[in-house]
């Protein structure tokens, strides 16, 4: 059988085509799965085609060690008036801080206002060449050229997460998340100027307002600007009084208040992930 298929007229067929020339010569020799097996121990069955190889994904490792050093954003839908109507909320976040330094709405998700908004919040935070990354995800926008070439112009260095794989970019979701189960939030917005005044008022109050408990349970705001360390002092006076006046109620110890982390990672790297690297 192994020499009928390498008669010069069957080396290029597959086993199917020989079983069918066969018996349209009234020969029957075996099946097609005995001619199968038959190159498969004689090493003669691979795939003739180019496989396409992908290089194996390479998970981000960002350390934030200070404000405007590590920034995330995205994109998420918000609901219209009416079915298949979105907004797009587009939202810059400086990963140590928590604190939001840009963010708009617009009708669409395009490269081009992505870049206008990293753009604007780079100049108002008065970022300098070298001292920013910025994380997304690899969405159109994130991954557009438009955008990488916009923050080459500006010397901020872009990371992206893997495919398919949202826990690269913790920050922005739990931003989003925090927006989307507010007791405020509308299921639906009726304009996008309603859906841009009632994110005002939510980011507004998420950088002023909101006592983040990733952040020792100071405000973005006073992380971002260096006003923790003055609130956390001022904390710490209130439960010294506190301990003085009823040390009784306090069981374990001196009270201290939270501190806001020294260092903020994306997928920070655990000891199997450096034993892994040469």
């Amino acid at each position: 059988m192994l020499d009928v298929l390498h008669e010069p007229r069957f080396v290029d067929e597959s086993p199917a085509t020989v079983y069918a020339t066969l018996l349209d010569e009234d020969a029957y020799l075996c099946s097609e799965s005995t001619m199968y097996r038959i190159l498969r121990a004689a090493g003669e069955v691979r795939e003739r085609r180019a496989q396409a190889t992908h290089p194996a994904t390479v998970k981000p490792e960002l350390l934030a060690g200070a404000a405007n050093t590590v920034w995330s954003w995205d994109i998420t839908k918000l609901r219209g008036p009416a079915r298949r109507v979105f907004y797009h909320l587009y939202s810059v976040l400086d990963i140590y801080s928590r604190y939001t330094v840009g963010w708009m709405i617009a009708d669409r998700e395009d490269a081009r206002l992505a870049e206008r908004l990293l753009a604007d919040s780079v100049a108002n935070q008065d970022i300098n060449r070298g001292q920013l990354t910025i994380h997304a995800d690899r969405g159109p926008a994130m991954a557009s050229r438009t955008v990488a070439e916009l923050l080459a112009d500006l010397g901020v260095a872009k990371s992206h997460s893997r495919p398919r794989c949202s826990n690269d970019n913790p920050f922005s979701e739990a931003q989003y998340k925090t927006l989307k189960y507010r007791p405020d939030f509308p299921d639906r917005f009726d304009s996008i100027a309603h859906a841009r005044d009632h994110c005002h008022t939510f980011f507004t109050w998420y950088n002023h307002h909101h006592r983040h408990s990733g952040i020792g349970y100071h405000t973005p705001a006073d992380v971002h600007y260096g006003h923790s360390d003055a609130v956390r002092a001022a904390r710490a006076q209130t439960l010294t009084a506190a301990y003085t006046r009823h040390p009784e109620r306090f069981v374990r110890k001196h009270p201290e208040p939270p501190a806001p982390p020294a260092t903020v990672w994306i997928n920070q790297p655990t000891e199997t992930d450096h034993t892994k690297k040469p």
